[in-house]
């Protein structure tokens, strides 16, 4: 298996409160890309959202290859907005990024 660090890029079309923004984070803490060393090295942000409501969510994920990492990262990322209150419609998701890779030979 291999460790990605996985960008999920979105927009909340209606906006997001930070009491909601932290909801977010919190469901998504256990992918925090800061537990790879990417993630600590770059400083990457589980989660940053501009003024205009576009967001970047980096998550890190264990899979065979990168679709498999990709898939997974939007699946996490989808289920951290279902349970904190958004429909696809509210915050549609665009297509995920390898941001990192750390394989383990």
């Amino acid at each position: 298996m291999t460790t990605f660090v996985i960008t999920v890029p979105g927009t909340f079309v209606h906006g997001i409160s930070e009491d909601t923004c932290s909801a977010v984070e919190r469901s998504l803490r256990p992918q925090d890309p800061k537990n790879t060393d990417l993630g600590e090295s770059e400083d990457l942000s589980l989660l940053t959202v501009d003024e205009d409501g576009m967001f970047a969510a980096r998550v890190e994920v264990e899979a065979a290859d990168q679709s498999g990492a990709e898939s997974e990262a939007v699946r996490l990322v989808s289920t951290a907005l279902r349970d904190s209150g958004f429909s696809e419609e509210d915050a549609p998701l665009g297509a995920a990024i390898v941001t990192g890779i750390d394989s383990e030979f």
